[in-house]
């Protein structure tokens, strides 16, 4: 099978609460380095533009910028420019709506969004509408689906994304303390079981009272973790066939021991889902 290798980071980092213009230029510094080490997907924090740890709508609302704003307008030219692919989350505002959204950047290409759909009782997420769509977006590179941190707890969203066909999930989070076992088991347990690579990058740093645990991933299709951060600011870079993420198939032993994540399901026995 013809390889498809992206070399993706995750950096992790603090965040300037409310000051979008100034995270959008950290970032864009950060994806100037990453394009001279042959990065082609840079994967932000979830909120990385406006922060996270807000205690009323009111606030939700000021942080909040709208799909079009010049943050954004600025990030898509340095893609533009470095031809380099990014998703960085935001808190996001309509004429009526709050979303906790995040937005995939791909050169010569329109920014496309995704919308958390499972929400915690936690920041801003008291505050949003849940969205109402799991979509692998097709790259240049490959096929990727964004979730974001609390959506990776159901197993359901994961697999979604995985029989859609996606090659990599990339998970920006805000995983405080408290969160660890997200960070250090659930990711691995979700790359394994539906053999699809796993992004996840966590913010560090404390606002308003949450301190963050870092601990970001690149998760192989087995599970193997390709490489992982502590609780400092850091990025972490790893290559990725995305070609390995289309083989479902595990073979251990030739026509002995061998497993198939997809083909094994037996979906007659899970209609009390959903």
């Amino acid at each position: 099978m013809h390889n498809l290798v992206m070399r993706v980071a995750c950096v992790q980092s603090d965040v300037s609460f409310g000051e979008t213009l100034v995270n959008a230029e950290r970032a864009i510094e950060r994806l100037v380095a990453l394009k001279a080490e042959g990065v082609d997907l840079a994967v932000f924090p979830e909120a990385y533009l406006t922060g996270y740890c807000v205690s009323n709508l009111e606030a939700a609302r000021e942080i909040s910028i709208q799909s079009d704003s010049e943050a954004l307008h600025v990030l898509q030219a340095a893609c533009d420019d470095l031809d380099i692919l990014a998703v960085l989350g935001f808190a996001e505002k309509t004429d009526t709506e709050l979303f906790n959204t995040a937005v995939l950047f791909e050169s010569e290409r329109a920014p496309r969004f995704y919308r958390k759909t499972h929400l915690p009782f936690l920041g801003l997420d008291r505050f949003v509408c849940a969205g109402d769509a799991l979509t692998v977006f097709d790259t240049r590179l490959g096929r990727v689906g964004i979730l974001i941190c609390f959506d990776l707890r159901p197993p359901e969203a994961s697999r979604v994304l995985a029989l859609e066909g996606a090659d990599i999930i990339v998970l920006p989070t805000n995983w405080p303390e408290g969160a660890e076992i997200s960070a250090d088991h659930i990711a691995i347990a979700r790359a394994a079981e539906n053999r699809v690579f796993i992004a996840t990058c966590n913010r560090v740093g404390t606002e308003n009272g949450f301190t963050f645990i870092g601990r970001s991933k690149l998760i192989g299709v087995t599970g193997i973790v390709l490489a992982s951060a502590g609780a400092q600011a850091e990025t972490i870079v790893a290559d990725l066939d995305l070609s390995l993420a289309r083989q479902k198939r595990t073979v251990n032993i030739p026509g002995e021991y061998e497993t198939e994540i997809f083909a094994s399901r037996n979906p007659a026995l899970y209609k009390g889902i959903g």
